[in-house]
């Protein structure tokens, strides 16, 4: 066993747990860290910022602690514009670790509290023009890192007949494993979990009040989002996610957060239905934070047995509680990329 010399090159590596004949779970303690590692230090080897230099974001949580855990490695001071969302265990490691941070108050809505970050970021630039803003949503340097997870997958997996499943987020997550292995092979195929209420593909007049999976979702558009990346979208409430979540840990004894119970909840569907191309659920992060609004209610959760979505051919027939439809790698139209 490699002795690492930074805890962040040690946890970013995730574990992979085969949950079904064709099914696969990569599940990480923070799915970020991949990119945040290597977006600080091209930055630094590209001479963009300086050691010691402050590093900004807004963040819902995981990318939080992997800037901070980044930040950390490479002698970066770190400052997060945190969701209300954030918990105050997140807090805490954000805090040791030296990290600033702001956390927004309570708000109605994600929505309102997403856009109320950037607000807040883009003051603190104008005061403080020696911060540099990561732009996580919008900077394609987080797309880099993802090629050593997408060494890793094709070592393990093989990229035949391969799909993945997974939170849209930001984008570069899913979008940058996708975009690596298809340099191997053009036909792995890409499946996006979305909550209501997102713009990201549509569904921004849904109102989903229990929603708290604000990190595969987005109230404003993202310029790291390539939507022509995507086959498949499933556009998922709360209560479903909750189910998957749930589930995982009944089934399998993992303890994942809401985009995990989420992506497992729609590759148990597709698996039945493609048994034979292999299933990668992209586990972002542990369900520590989803405590007590998941796991301390399960038994109310729904059980998987009788989930279905509806399948839909265009976006004005999209519904909830669970919708999909083959997205067949197109853009989206209604904004372009600045």
């Amino acid at each position: 066993m490699a002795i690492s010399e930074h805890i962040a090159e040690a946890v970013k590596t995730p574990h992979l747990v085969r949950l079904g004949e064709n099914i696969v779970l990569a599940r990480f303690e923070t799915l970020k860290i991949y990119s945040a590692l290597v977006a600080v230090r091209t930055l630094i080897d590209r001479g963009v910022v300086r050691r010691g230099q402050t590093l900004v974001d807004s963040s819902s949580g995981i990318y939080a602690t992997s800037l901070a855990m980044a930040c950390h490695r490479y002698g970066m001071r770190c400052h997060i514009i945190a969701s209300t969302t954030v918990d105050v265990a997140v807090r805490a490691q954000l805090e040791i670790l030296g990290a600033t941070v702001e956390q927004m108050p309570p708000s109605s809505s994600l929505r309102l509290d997403q856009e109320a970050r950037v607000r807040r970021v883009r003051r603190l630039l104008a005061r403080r023009p020696d911060v540099y803003w990561m732009r996580q949503y919008h900077d394609d340097i987080h797309y880099l890192g993802y090629e050593e997870f997408a060494d890793l997958v094709a070592a393990e997996l093989g990229v035949g007949s391969l799909t993945l499943v997974g939170g849209v987020g930001s984008g570069a997550s899913t979008g940058g494993l996708v975009r690596y292995l298809r340099r191997r092979d053009d036909r792995v195929e890409l499946v996006g979990l979305q909550p209501f209420g997102s713009v990201t593909f549509g569904s921004a007049e849904f109102d989903d009040p229990d929603a708290i999976i604000a990190g595969i979702g987005s109230s404003i558009p993202f310029d790291n989002v390539r939507h022509e990346l995507y086959d498949e979208v499933h556009w998922l409430d709360f209560r479903h996610a909750m189910a998957g979540a749930v589930a995982l840990m009944r089934d399998h004894a993992v303890f994942a957060g809401l985009s995990t119970g989420a992506a497992y909840l729609a590759a148990r569907w597709r698996a039945a239905r493609h048994p034979t191309r292999t299933h990668l659920v992209i586990g972002a992060d542990t369900g520590h934070r989803y405590v007590d609004r998941v796991f301390a209610r399960h038994r109310e959760a729904l059980d998987p047995a009788g989930l279905a979505p509806r399948e839909i051919g265009s976006l004005g027939d999209l519904t909830m509680p669970w919708s999909t439809m083959r997205w067949r790698r197109q853009p989206y139209p209604p904004w372009s990329r600045g």
